[in-house]
């Protein structure tokens, strides 16, 4: 609403601004502020240009502008022109693809399922299921052959040779509260990568977010600023004309010009912060999108959020971070207890058949390794020391997290005080100051430099604007962040 009124003023500005006879027949020509798709012009729809009769010849006169251009009969002969050669043949037209178009939910699931962090995050939870496996796993026996000749060394004739063979099996039975320690480090690792893999998605949902209402910001800012580079190269012109014919110091164009620069500059880096915003797109979903996507989205988009009370108790006990550490916490604390049940000792239970030629026997036995000089202190250390770490991360980040919710929170409440500050005062000040720069203007009484501040002034404010209201989205999606709010459906 605010950027169509631009429009409106500055598009008249120039049809008020008082011309030299010379001027005062050639047409208008003064192109107007293109507005954001997101904030859509309420101006009456413009009047139809006037049909000019065909001329004569097909050669203008040198003195004469050129007129709108008008169109010929759909069928038949133009006056003036040869007849048109029959119909060929018709080839046919390659079609372009249309464009891919997304709304910032599906531009979300496309990243999140094309993005390289998250396929990773997924074969991690694999490994940790396959670590689970290995540690429920039972040991294996072990066969011991062993076989070769025997030979008499005191009296080989009464003794013949002959050979011998020994079987031998053995099979740990291991420690039950070590099997118990183990599988359990191993099922909190896989919660570990499963919070993991949700925290790797929150960050990215976030993060494309936000890279779409920058695009979407840095769109509509290059619209205006296009718009504004057009208008300024129309008033440079008209001023230099009436620098020309003397009604005007040379200073006025001096200062033009450098307005157009300043505008060209300004457009030429909208432009370029435009791309650089859609490439960081392409970037976070591994080159999904096409090069000429676009996203639908407005920075005016409704605001939906908990209240504050409620988001303080919600967000430690459901962000991913916060449960990812408590896993790993809880993983240190298993394996204290794996490191303290390996001090008791596992049994080797032994099986052993020996056959020479004239006997056979048939042993077992039990191998226990005792703890007599080694206790294992040094891994149990160790793991207290692992488990003490694993918890001072988890309090800090819960606190931390604590901080930033708080913080995001007045994020929030600050861009949507600028937005209502701008929509509710600001610009309608600006707007009205420009008014009047205007009307004194027309009324010779302020020079086209006031004039030109005010307009900026009014370019800035609604810059301001839509800063503010890209702050505001920006918080929000912080907010969901923190509580891992994002389109979760069709990601398994």
């Amino acid at each position: 609403m605010h950027i169509s009124r631009l429009c409106r003023i500055l598009s008249t500005l120039i049809l008020v601004s008082p011309l030299p006879p010379a001027l005062a027949l050639e047409p208008s020509t003064i192109p107007a502020i293109t507005p954001p798709p997101a904030l859509p012009p309420a101006m009456a729809p413009a009047p139809a240009p006037p049909v000019m009769p065909a001329p004569r010849s097909p050669a203008l006169p040198p003195a004469t502008a050129p007129g709108p251009t008008v169109p010929g009969p759909a069928t038949g002969r133009v006056p003036g022109l040869l007849a048109p050669a029959a119909p060929g043949p018709t080839m046919p037209t390659p079609t372009t693809p249309p464009s891919q178009v997304l709304t910032i939910e599906e531009l979300q699931r496309l990243g999140l399922r094309a993005n390289g962090l998250v396929q990773a995050a997924n074969f991690q939870i694999k490994a940790a299921e396959a670590g689970v496996v290995g540690a429920s796993a039972y040991p294996n026996p072990q066969l011991t052959f062993m076989a070769g000749p025997q030979h008499a060394r005191v009296v080989p004739q009464a003794l013949p040779a002959n050979s011998h063979r020994q079987f031998t099996i053995s099979q740990t039975i291991e420690n039950p509260f070590l099997r118990s320690a183990r599988i359990d480090s191993a099922e909190a690792g896989v919660d570990a990568s499963h919070a993991g893999l949700e925290q790797v998605r929150a960050d990215l949902a976030a993060q494309l977010r936000v890279a779409a209402y920058e695009l979407i910001l840095r769109q509509e800012v290059a619209r205006v600023e296009a718009s504004v580079s057009d208008l300024m190269e129309e008033i440079r012109r008209r001023v230099r004309m009436r620098v020309d014919v003397g009604e005007a110091p040379r200073f006025e164009l001096i200062r033009a010009e450098t307005e157009v620069l300043a505008a060209a500059s300004r457009k030429e880096a909208a432009q370029l912060n435009a791309q650089r915003a859609r490439i960081a797109l392409i970037q976070l979903t591994a080159g999904a999108l096409q090069p000429d996507f676009q996203v639908t989205g407005s920075l005016t988009e409704s605001v939906n959020l908990p209240p504050l009370e409620e988001l303080r108790e919600t967000v430690p006990a459901v962000n991913p971070e916060v449960t990812r550490l408590e896993a790993e916490w809880k993983r240190a604390r298993r394996r204290i207890d794996q490191e303290r049940a390996a001090v008791l000792p596992s049994l080797t239970v032994l099986l052993s058949n020996f056959q020479e030629a004239q006997y056979t026997s048939n042993l077992a036995g039990v191998n226990v390794t005792i703890p007599l000089f080694y206790r294992r202190r040094g891994e149990i250390n160790a793991a207290v020391a692992d488990s003490e770490r694993a918890r001072g991360i988890l309090e800090f980040r819960r606190f931390e997290i604590g901080q930033l919710l708080e913080s995001a929170w007045q994020a929030k409440q600050i861009a949507q005080r600028r937005v209502d500050m701008f929509e509710g005062g600001l610009v309608k000040e600006a707007e009205n100051a420009l008014e009047i720069a205007q009307a004194a203007y027309r009324f010779g009484e302020r020079g086209l430099i006031e004039v030109l501040d005010t307009q900026r002034v009014l370019r800035g404010v609604l810059s301001d604007l839509l800063q503010a209201r890209f702050d505001l989205q920006a918080a929000v999606t912080e907010i969901d962040r923190l509580r891992a709010y994002y389109p979760k459906e069709d990601l398994e």
